[in-house]
């Protein structure tokens, strides 16, 4: 994978905002930071959550440069249609890893501004998602991107390709 200004761009637009920045700023804003301490079951559940999310993302984003000739940012996706490896298995596994990351860190600093924060990403996705990413693969792909919602489910992946 080669770390273009377009692709660097990209990581620094969208995940580093919504899964550093802003619960970075939720927790400057509403932890004391001397009395956070990690409990074993918060760092044994949300640990594993963020690592599981930021893998996701890794294989996702490599998907979109190598194989997609593109990057996960609208204003330069994609120019092949991705539907190898975990795409094979859900159309959206970008958007679940970061949700895994989000859950991860609301487990892991037991915060409920990162839960709202969560809860809002999920919503915004979902609406994303439907109403205007899917529209816009239609009309970049055409029929391939139809078959393709066809036979791979949108969020909850499928046991086999």
């Amino acid at each position: 994978m080669t770390l273009s200004p377009t692709l660097i761009k990209a990581i620094i637009l969208f995940p580093l905002n919504v899964m550093g920045v802003i619960p970075g700023l939720i927790l400057w804003f509403t932890v004391k930071l001397e009395s956070h301490q990690f409990k074993f079951i918060q760092l044994a559940l949300g640990g594993p959550l963020i690592i599981l999310g930021l893998y996701i993302i890794c294989i996702t984003v490599f998907l979109f440069t190598d194989y997609g000739k593109g990057t996960p940012a609208p204003y330069s996706p994609p120019k092949i249609l991705v539907v190898i490896g975990i795409y094979k298995f859900v159309r959206n596994p970008m958007m679940i890893g970061v949700w895994s990351v989000l859950i991860g860190e609301t487990v892991l600093f037991m915060n409920v501004g990162i839960l709202i924060w969560f809860l809002i990403f999920v919503a915004a996705s979902i609406f994303f998602v439907a109403i205007w990413e899917e529209q816009d693969l239609e009309k970049r792909f055409g029929e391939p991107y139809r078959q393709y919602k066809k036979q791979v489910p949108r969020w909850l992946p499928r046991i086999r390709s």
